[in-house]
């Protein structure tokens, strides 16, 4: 099991005693090691073959150890199963609804016994909910609001761990080793999108077919441990369901066919319909297998999508573009863009220590950013009124200022910048004071509540957030929660003009559950001018290998290395970014002091 499966288990079964109205140490000791394993960078599968180590964990005694071991080798708890007896598990999709938390759950299922998302739906809107403590006319309709994102988004899973399960099957299949020549993964995944529904994986054959080999390559894959249920085995396909809901499909195809059925089976279906009637008019017929010609289905490109574009008359559009919306008609005049890569990226600008609600210290994200050879990082950690965070008030903010400044000063090979993502309030005002946000090097500003607000007042507070002078970053703009909250409502054209006027750069938030601002909302804003900066927004080191999804939706969204800050030198980014009030005198007192 990965570690993100055991602390699945752990957590819901904090979540069901919560429920179950169990002191509160109780279920917060599962809850903290549920947080652990998610933020743990070895697998626990390697730790608990040496119970010390296990146990030398943070957090982690000899009762939870044994815990931990028993979900391993089981796949489940026997508490969560008791619990289970008395709770339908149903229960818990109900805390995937934004606003709902195990007592407000708990108060349903007592009230009502309402077990589904379906029961809330009805008793919204029967209006059964208003006269509940803790609810109301309004908790009503966000309740409506939020289990029509769930519906939305059922069978569907967030990019990370679609590529997780992906990485697991590829070194499962590669164990076949001289009888394949590839795996690789296509579909939505390849084409980098946010949310994942059926993950798709091309096995190709390394030789000739045979009844046997086929035979052998089946049973082997459907020997990948966690496979709940045996959807199709054929010759060309094999498709199964995972126990996490997940459905995969593993197609088998010979080397001659690889490019043909990479191109089809990345798709989209949109730009795979608009490449078919393309090669129709030029005398072609495009399938999974080849381009062949219309008379005679003689193929002439199939082993290579680059061959396959450049016989349509085309540049190789990457897999990110592929979504039919101008890529076509730029690969045809020259004018596709060079998309940034993961490796032009020179710093990251957004993550939280152990001073607000990260895990580690500003040293050790440091030395984890330094491993992947960043130049510069800014640790920004949440302001006073993220108050389930943490949050640092003009105090505790001048302090942590002064603790980067120290280890900055020891750092090696890395600038250290003291930054803050500092609150917008409901009014639009920063949730710090003036002279404290002079003496940041960075000023992050994101909304961190009121996300309900309409339209136009969400717009208008954004607006005077990006026209204080302090602004430098808007942090994950919309606000989105993937598979979990929707965007907030306001009006992106008006804020992204107001960005470019006043020189603020906005946030493309690379953590899996965010990846905010989106394609579109990055191609518009690269239309405008506006300069994007790709952050993880880390709370631990291990969240730092998340750029790479940031990257991924950047690509998405048609950014070269020029549209993001972050791919500057250290210099550079410095000049680049808004110049604050009071700023240059700051700078200036800090020298003085540390000379």
């Amino acid at each position: 099991m990965e570690n993100r499966e055991v602390a699945r288990v752990l957590r819901e079964t904090a979540q069901l005693l919560e429920i179950d109205g169990a002191p509160i140490g109780r279920y917060r000791s599962y809850e903290k090691a549920a947080e652990l394993l998610d933020n743990l960078s070895d697998r626990v599968e390697d730790l608990v073959r040496d119970p010390q180590k296990l146990m030398e964990l943070p957090g982690i005694g000899e009762g939870l150890a044994e815990h931990i071991r028993e979900i391993l080798s089981t796949g489940d708890y026997a508490l969560r199963r008791k619990l289970l007896q008395k709770y339908p598990e149903t229960l818990l999709q109900l805390l995937d609804l934004q606003s709902l938390g195990p007592k407000k759950v708990a108060l349903l299922w007592k009230t009502f016994h309402a077990a589904t998302v379906e029961d809330l739906v009805r008793l919204a809107r029967e209006g059964k909910l208003r006269d509940l403590a803790g609810f109301g006319e309004k908790s009503e309709q966000n309740i409506l609001r939020a289990a029509e994102t769930f519906q939305k988004s059922a069978g569907r899973f967030l990019i990370n761990a679609a590529e997780e399960t992906a990485e697991a099957l590829v070194a499962h299949i590669g164990k076949l080793g001289k009888f394949i020549g590839a795996v690789e993964p296509a579909g939505s995944l390849r084409r980098r999108k946010e949310t994942i529904g059926d993950l798709d994986l091309l096995l190709t054959l390394a030789g000739r077919r045979s009844e046997k080999l086929l035979e052998g390559i089946t049973e082997h894959i459907l020997a990948f441990p966690g496979i709940g249920q045996i959807l199709a085995r054929g010759q060309n396909k094999i498709s199964f369901q995972l126990e996490t809901g997940m459905q995969v499909d593993v197609r088998l195809l010979e080397a001659r066919h690889r490019g043909a059925a990479l191109l089809y089976f990345t798709g989209s279906k949109e730009h795979n319909v608009t490449l078919r009637g393309r090669a129709n008019q030029m005398g072609f017929t495009l399938n999974e297998y080849a381009l062949a010609t219309l008379e005679g289905e003689k193929p002439v490109a199939e082993e290579t999508e680059q061959g396959i574009y450049k016989k349509l008359g085309l540049a190789y559009i990457e897999p990110e573009l592929r979504e039919n919306t101008g890529e076509i008609e730029a690969a045809e005049k020259g004018k596709l863009p060079k998309l940034i890569q993961l490796d032009q990226i020179r710093g990251d600008l957004q993550m939280h220590t152990v001073a607000s609600d990260g895990k580690n210290t500003i040293e050790e994200m440091a030395e984890a950013a330094r491993g992947l050879g960043y130049e510069y990082i800014a640790l920004t950690d949440h302001s006073k009124a993220v108050t389930v965070a943490n949050g640092l008030d003009e105090k505790r903010t001048l302090e942590q200022i002064r603790r980067i400044r120290d280890a900055g000063r020891n750092a090696q090979g890395i600038h250290l910048l003291a930054g803050s993502e500092v609150d917008i309030l409901k009014d639009g005002r920063l949730d710090l004071a003036d002279e404290v946000l002079a003496q940041l090097d960075l000023v992050v500003c994101s909304v961190h509540s009121y996300m309900n607000l309409d339209r136009s007042e969400m717009t208008e507070r954004l607006l005077a957030a990006i026209e204080n002078p302090y602004t430098q970053i808007v942090a994950h703009p919309t606000g989105r929660l993937l598979l979990r909250r929707e965007a907030f409502s306001f009006d992106m054209e008006k804020v992204l003009d107001a960005a470019r006027r006043h020189g603020v750069a906005m946030e493309c938030n690379a953590f899996p559950d965010r990846l905010d601002l989106n394609d579109v909302h990055l191609r518009m804003a690269k239309d405008r001018g506006v300069k994007i900066t790709i952050s993880t927004d880390a709370h631990s080191t291990k969240h730092l290998r998340y750029m790479k999804y940031g990257v991924g939706m950047a690509r998405r969204g048609w950014l070269e290395r020029e549209d993001v800050l972050n791919t500057l030198s250290y210099a550079e980014f410095l000049a680049s970014l808004r110049s604050k009030p009071g700023a240059e005198r700051a700078g200036r007192a800090r020298r003085r002091k540390s000379a």
